[in-house]
């Protein structure tokens, strides 16, 4: 006879959809009872699980960017408005970012409304000895960026039980000698030693174009005059606030010279870098992290891969 809990986790979880943390408390019962019952039902036989030989659209597209790109890609289904597909994506990478992160991790997160989606949709996962540290500073001339920023990195760190490192800095600083003299200063060096031992950092990429364009262009943080010059530029956007051109272009860009988040050279350092990306804004942007090499792994929706393999 099948132990009743064992059939009722294997039930919800396999063919309800429902998540080990919601079975763990509609059994009354821990989330780690949750995974050993779903473990028995497997190794009883009570499961069955089985792979369908074909595979979809996605998959080859996957592929094709992947090997444009030198990348991971990973490819959402998803054919709704912009908000339904940031929504999709953000699902993914928040369930990727579950498997990856591991105990002791270093884990980097650069603020904005993606990244802010993935944290919304993260399974509670406790792990020990994890950090989350601020990749960018949040501040701008009229705010200081703590309620936005904060709340993004409270939800990453709750998800991991994982210690929060703030960066208690601009976005942007008025003038490069302060960001040179700040850089000395010990409180803000032992962020940037943190940033320095990030084992994956996940971010989104910034849009200067499109009728959505990204927070750090509409929120106080740069000015009519910035958004000008950096037009003139050839500017499409930024990853974690470090302005890029579609060719991966970045260190003759003035206003990098005063931004906080760590260059497209310090990124690059970093192990695993999750970019997660969905809009058609975002395609030219995209190209120009692609092509900075700071992505590793590419969380992206069907219709922007579909653009960006045009636009390469």
């Amino acid at each position: 006879m099948v132990d009743t809990r064992l059939y009722e986790a294997a039930r919800l979880y396999h063919l309800e959809g429902e998540t080990m943390e919601a079975i763990a408390k509609r059994l009354r019962v821990s989330r780690s009872t949750v995974s050993r019952l779903l473990k028995a039902a497997r190794e009883s036989g009570l499961v069955r699980v089985s792979l369908a030989p074909d595979h979809s659209a996605t998959d080859d597209l996957a592929r094709d960017v992947g090997e444009a790109f030198d990348v991971q890609a990973h490819v959402v289904a998803e054919s709704g408005g912009e908000l339904r597909r940031l929504d999709a994506v953000a699902r993914v990478a928040a369930r990727l970012l579950g498997e990856w992160v591991e105990p002791g991790h270093v884990v980097g997160v650069a603020w904005g409304t993606t990244v802010s989606a993935v944290v919304s949709h993260l399974e509670p996962r406790p792990l020990t000895g994890v950090t989350v540290v601020q990749l960018n500073g949040a501040a701008n001339p009229s705010t200081s960026g703590i309620p936005y920023a904060g709340s993004i990195m409270t939800g990453m760190a709750e998800a991991f039980r994982a210690t929060a490192t703030f960066f208690p800095v601009p976005a942007f600083f008025d003038h490069v000698e302060t960001r040179r003299a700040m850089w000395r200063e010990r409180s803000i060096e032992r962020v940037l030693a943190a940033q320095r031992r990030c084992d994956l950092a996940v971010f989104g990429v910034g849009s200067l174009r499109g009728s959505l364009r990204s927070h750090v262009y509409t929120a106080g943080y740069l000015d009519e005059a910035d958004i000008a010059a950096l037009a003139r530029q050839g500017v499409v956007g930024d990853v974690c606030t470090v302005l890029l051109r579609e060719d991966g272009s970045w260190r003759d860009i003035d206003l990098n010279a005063r931004a906080t988040g760590p260059t497209p050279e310090e990124l690059r350092r970093i192990a695993r870098r999750v970019c997660v990306v969905a809009g058609d804004a975002k395609v030219a942007p995209t190209l120009g992290a692609l092509r900075a090499g700071v992505v590793t792994d590419l969380v992206i929706d069907e219709a922007t891969a579909r653009a960006l393999m045009a636009a390469r």
